[in-house]
């Protein structure tokens, strides 16, 4: 079970709480350099994952209490392919506790544990009439339309973090070419931050079409400004719940409706998810 949000909880976890972490981790033996990080939706992708271990964030001193249904809270090690792999079930959402660093503990530890590759996974709404609910979109840049960063507070020149390519172009690559190889639609375009939890009205989906971005959600920026001021190369892949708010009359937008339409998804989404972490190279 989650430990409970609280004011001391959701405290940003100190250098000592990163190590404690690490070496919790590293007992089990595990070594991985690839990290995926699940969001609403891509759960059951754990399973696919050889393991060997198991771990609640409750028991890792530097990961965050987790509040939304549909994230487990839990870290599987193991392998995937011939990768050893970490897998997270869930983040914590910056509209939770108005905190946009809360996975800065979760992605420090990743890093100071060897992992090299972050692919990160969400569910999104479409704000291009060609890419639908039920597919997925390939990251290739973000809109930090919520303005602000978890490196905030940070000293030192590490903080300037240069986001040119945020999103590998070398990884990218080789995700689409696996997903030519096994047949599977992956589009690519601009993913836009907004911090929620209420979905975009109308005007805010025009108004994001208009800045020149592909699909909208609540998360990932985060991680990969933190991956990247950790050095991380990050890939990520939104799997498409619904239509913005006003390009699809007939659909009332909810997180329940996220989750029963990111569970029909998975079918396509899982394996292709799979495929793509077994080829990459770190």
């Amino acid at each position: 079970m989650n430990r409970p949000a609280s004011d001391s909880a959701l405290a940003q976890p100190s250098d000592d709480a990163v190590a404690r972490t690490v070496q919790r981790i590293a007992a089990t033996g595990c070594r991985p350099r690839i990290a995926v990080l699940l969001g609403s939706g891509w759960q059951p992708f754990a399973e696919r994952v050889r393991p060997r271990a198991t771990l609640p964030y409750a028991q890792l001193p530097a990961f965050p209490p987790l509040g939304v249904e549909g994230h487990a809270g839990t870290l599987h090690l193991g392998r995937l392919g011939a990768h050893e792999v970490a897998v997270l079930a869930g983040r914590r959402h910056a509209y939770e506790s108005g905190d946009t660093s809360a996975m800065r503990g979760a992605i420090a530890t990743l890093a100071a544990c060897g992992v090299r590759v972050l692919v990160q996974t969400n569910a999104a709404g479409s704000l291009e009439p060609a890419i639908r609910p039920g597919e997925l979109m390939l990251i290739s840049d973000h809109l930090n339309l919520v303005q602000q960063s978890p490196l905030v507070g940070e000293t030192g020149g590490q903080r300037f973090v240069d986001l040119r390519d945020a999103y590998d172009p070398v990884l990218r690559t080789r995700a689409l070419a696996t997903a030519e190889r096994v047949g599977a639609v992956l589009h690519q375009g601009v993913y836009a931050w907004m911090l929620g939890p209420q979905f975009e009205t109308p005007a805010e989906i025009r108004m994001l079409q208009q800045l020149g971005a592909q699909a909208v959600g609540m998360s990932t920026v985060p991680e990969t400004i933190l991956a990247r001021r950790h050095g991380l190369r990050v890939l990520a892949l939104s799997m498409i719940t619904n239509m913005g708010c006003g390009l699809d009359d007939a659909q009332a937008l909810s997180h329940a409706h996220t989750l029963a339409a990111a569970r029909a998804a998975q079918a396509g989404a899982l394996p292709l998810l799979e495929a793509i972490v077994a080829g990459l190279e770190c």
